[in-house]
């Protein structure tokens, strides 16, 4: 079964008809920093789609939204797997619902994951071209093995160094060591 995406508009339509379930997959740093005002946060690193079921009683529609659509297609996709039906992407994420003007809760401004990856990739093929002239030629492989990793996460649209960067304490929450579904999501229905 292929991921439904739907627009921004078509969300708030639905919103306004009634109460819905939307979670954002993004990291819990993220979502502090800017988030859909009814979102719920559920970080794709935790995502446990038996408990987003049991959450939003298995027949509701499920909405999922991330930065800019790349991991909620990942999101719904788990939850099809797992067998959730009523699965529904937001097409171009919350940056989108931004732009289109849904309800945005604004939180302390931090850096992107995405951005956090392009320098430190930078700085790794910088620092391997470096060791690699200077030092040792041998060296001048990490270039070679980032350069592969971005091919890599290009090829999948999965990220190796984004998902280890996810879990550093600067891209945690202050007091909040766990993001599981119970614990962190607050239903703005």
């Amino acid at each position: 079964m292929s991921v439904i995406e739907i627009t921004p508009a078509e969300l708030m339509e639905r919103k306004n008809a009634g109460p819905i379930n939307l979670i954002d997959v993004r990291t819990a740093v993220e979502f502090q920093e800017m988030h859909i005002s009814f979102a719920n946060l559920v970080p794709l690193d935790t995502l446990i789609p038996k408990l987003v079921e049991e959450k939003f009683k298995g027949t509701d529609p499920v909405y999922v939204v991330c930065r800019s659509g790349s991991r909620g297609k990942k999101a719904c996709e788990t939850l099809l797997a797992s067998g959730c039906a009523n699965v529904f992407n937001i097409q171009g994420g919350t940056l989108a619902c931004a732009q289109a003007g849904l309800p945005i809760t604004h939180g302390k401004k931090v850096m992107s994951l995405e951005r956090q990856v392009r320098i430190a990739a930078g700085f790794l093929v910088a620092l391997g071209s470096l060791l690699g002239f200077f030092v040792d030629p041998r060296l001048g492989f990490l270039s070679t093995f980032v350069g592969c990793g971005l091919m890599f996460a290009g090829v999948t649209d999965t990220c190796g160094m984004g998902m280890m960067l996810a879990k550093m304490p600067w891209n945690r929450i202050a007091n909040n060591p766990s993001c599981s579904l119970p614990k962190t999501t607050t239903n703005h229905s």
